[in-house]
């Protein structure tokens, strides 16, 4: 993976392209225009910024991602999964800030793509991951209760952090609209039952024309898009970011969590589609790719991309196999954006909800946090409700940080529990009945096998290695260690002191290649002599017997 070229899947597969793959491309490419269509604007105006952001995003970022990327299939464009950070930093910074960040973010994704980083993204624990996206629906779905309900909030009401939302939420509850929440229910009702309808038009386009139709017939006192932004069908134009080491400083921090995390979104994405299409994805290029689409899309108007799991999905079932549907879905959105731009102002806002609602409910993956929590060890569990309650409580900068922390804690934790060191225990062969199928070994040699890996979590065990008087060989049997860092190597070293002090021989058996090549590079090899490392147990008791009877004779 790490060797892989920077190389545009387009270009790897136009060698065999032809006008039936075409045709397929493009009728995925349409359908995934068609779903992507309320998702942005929903999405956008989750992230609170107008609802023509959304589809800039997925034209501007969608396109290039699709034309530099390094999957077959991937589609690009706004995610649930930014909704909540781009809400605060719009909230906090302006869109300014936020066009800051995201152009941030999209250079710090070329350097991890062209500093062949795209490997190291899978070093972040499932757990992790699994946490995050769940505290990311969950608020994503609180984030939506103002408008299913139709709820009115006074004038100067901080709704930035989910405490702060649900506050204003409970604060407000009797200003229901009971409308509002009839359009929102039949509207979720749409998008649960269409699926087992038809499944070529998406459920989220007949729940906003339902919506629309519903709020225009009876007349409902129901907030619209309209009502709430004013809405522009004018092509994403082109602008310069104002910048500032002040700007620059104040939004790095939030440019470097867009970049995390639309390299975990985009490459979860590849994976989930290598498995749909049995191919393989160029990690590195598609994280240049995601830098280049939203460098792209800051620059036209947009907000942060990153590959959408769904959307991907949905191209892979409709026939689309080359980076040509994602290209043709974001020319497809400018035709939309045109024509159809205007009547999206129609769309009742309890729609919007609804659609988010489900989103979120597909997002959060309870069916796994649940099975997680059932099966996987206290660590984990650990880790996976710590991410989660810190993203849902705080945002996702402080659970990733603190979840990552966590993880190698306890990882470290569980490993030297594994570690251990274990002396051999002598037995009489005259009281023994199992004596004759034991090692004879001299009484004046003892053996310790030593099992898991060496590390500093774990080096003391070291010094804990007791002998004898008459204890002249230690033997210490590494078969089962696979590696050895610095720590050990130097609790090591203070042992080797201990028994040259005590007149004791150390003898090594089968030690494997990395704490081999550890011992060579701290010259300890040619300190404890490179005749007293032996291949295998065997052959370690043969040489610490003539050791022993060197010993005697030269007494």
């Amino acid at each position: 993976m790490g060797n892989e070229k920077l190389k545009p899947m387009l270009f790897s597969t136009m060698k065999n392209y032809n006008t039936k793959q075409f045709s397929q491309d493009v009728i995925a490419g349409i359908i995934v225009a068609i779903i992507a269509l309320p998702l942005s604007i929903a999405l956008a105006l989750a992230s609170g910024v107008r609802p023509e952001e959304g589809i800039y995003t997925a034209i501007v970022a969608g396109f290039l991602i699709a034309f530099f990327g390094g999957s077959r299939v991937q589609i690009a464009g706004p995610t649930a999964a930014f909704a909540t950070i781009v809400a605060g930093i719009v909230a906090k910074k302006g869109m300014s800030g936020l066009m800051m960040a995201t152009l941030i973010a999209g250079v710090l994704l070329i350097l991890m793509g062209v500093l062949r980083l795209g490997a190291l993204i899978r070093f972040i624990p499932y757990t992790i991951t699994t946490g995050f996206t769940a505290g990311i629906a969950v608020t994503i779905l609180i984030g939506q209760f103002k408008d299913f309900f139709g709820l009115s909030y006074p004038k100067g009401t901080v709704t930035i952090e989910t405490a702060d939302k649900i506050n204003a939420f409970i604060k407000n509850i009797s200003t229901v609209n009971v409308a509002a929440v009839i359009v929102g229910l039949i509207s979720l009702l749409v998008l649960i039952v269409w699926p087992f309808i038809n499944k070529k038009i998406p459920g989220s386009l007949i729940a906003v024309i339902v919506g629309i139709v519903i709020v225009k017939v009876f007349k409902l006192n129901v907030n619209t898009i309209g009502d709430l932004y004013t809405i522009s069908n004018k092509l994403p134009s082109f602008r310069l970011p104002e910048f500032s080491i002040s700007i620059f400083k104040d939004t790095f921090k939030d440019g470097f969590t867009i970049a995390i995390l639309a390299a975990i979104e985009s490459l979860l994405s590849c994976v989930v589609a290598d498995s749909m299409i049995n191919s393989h994805h160029r990690s590195n290029m598609e994280l240049v790719a995601q830098g280049i689409g939203n460098i792209g899309s800051a620059l036209f108007g947009g907000i942060p991309a990153t590959g959408a799991i769904a959307r991907t999905a949905a191209n892979i079932k409709n026939g689309g196999r080359t980076p040509i549907s994602g290209m043709i879905h974001s020319i497809v959105l400018i035709l939309v954006l045109v024509i159809l731009m205007p009547y999206a102002s129609l769309i009742p806002m309890p729609v919007i909800a609804a659609i988010l609602f489900l989103v979120a409910y597909n997002m959060c993956q309870w069916r796994t946090f649940v099975h997680l929590c059932k099966t996987a060890p206290k660590s984990d569990i650990i880790v996976l409700v710590t991410t989660f309650v810190l993203t849902v409580a705080f945002d996702l900068v402080i659970a990733i940080e603190i979840g990552m922390v966590l993880a190698i804690i306890l990882f470290f934790k569980r490993m030297s529990e594994e570690s251990q060191i274990n002396g051999w225990k002598y037995y009489d062969p005259d009281e023994d009945p199992d004596g004759p199928d034991l090692r004879i070994i001299p009484k004046e040699v003892r053996v310790f096998e030593i099992w898991g890996p060496m590390f500093f979590g774990d080096a003391s065990q070291i010094a804990t290695i007791d002998f004898k008087d008459f204890t002249k060989v230690i033997i210490l049997r590494m078969r089962g260690v696979p590696a050895l860092d610095a720590t050990a190597m130097h609790s090591l070293e203070q042992f080797y002191e201990r028994c040259k002090k005590n007149d004791i021989t150390l003898v090594f058996s089968h030690v494997n290649k990395q704490p081999w090549r550890t011992m060579e590079k701290g010259k300890f090899i040619e300190k404890a002599g490179k005749e007293n490392f032996r291949p295998n147990i065997d052959d370690a008791i043969d040489w610490a017997t003539k050791i022993c009877e060197k010993n005697k004779k030269d007494n």
